[in-house]
């Protein structure tokens, strides 16, 4: 386990680590609440992409990290950078960003998000891409404020069809 940060949210001990195989049920499930919240359990999607019941494994590529916000045992969600096929070389995908609804709004969102840009700098990544639905404008509108701006269209190949919304930031 790498911790990578710990923060004092509102009487809440927050630590950022990475994922670990005895991760995967629980962030699948915490992923597809999420979705089904948001109405948008929709093929094309996270929800119905195999690879959110193996995030571990999925995460196991040199240039692809993902972390998790855990408090006393619990996990709060998670975030990760992964090399999409498509995508240049130097650019990464911001992937699987989600929330359980109790950890929204009290700063950790930012913070995972913060830790992924500071990670695909340090892995070498000139840029970040996402895509999005409007449905999260919430996490969009973080996104914004993080440097991301707008794409006409999407870019790689992450089979996410579903998405509205492509958003891509210099690092």
């Amino acid at each position: 386990m790498i911790l990578k940060s710990f923060r004092q949210f509102r009487n809440m001990a927050v630590i950022i680590r990475q994922i670990q195989k005895s991760d995967n049920k629980t962030l699948a499930e915490l992923i597809r609440t999420v979705f089904r919240e948001f109405n948008i359990d929709r093929p094309g999607t996270v929800y119905t992409d195999p690879t959110t019941d193996n995030l571990y494994e999925l995460f196991q590529d040199d240039l692809s990290r993902y972390w998790v916000a855990e408090e006393d045992g619990v996990l709060l969600g998670g975030c990760g950078i992964y090399p999409t096929n498509g995508l240049p070389s130097d650019c990464a995908e911001l992937v699987k960003y989600y929330l359980s609804s109790d950890a929204r709004g009290k700063g950790i969102g930012k913070l995972l998000l913060q830790v992924n840009i500071n990670t695909a700098r340090e892995l070498g990544y000139k840029q970040l891409y996402l895509e999005s639905f409007p449905e999260l404008d919430k996490a969009v509108t973080i996104y914004k404020r993080l440097g991301f701006r707008q794409i006409n269209e999407s870019l790689g190949n992450s089979g996410h069809s579903a998405c509205t919304i492509w958003m891509l930031k210099e690092l």
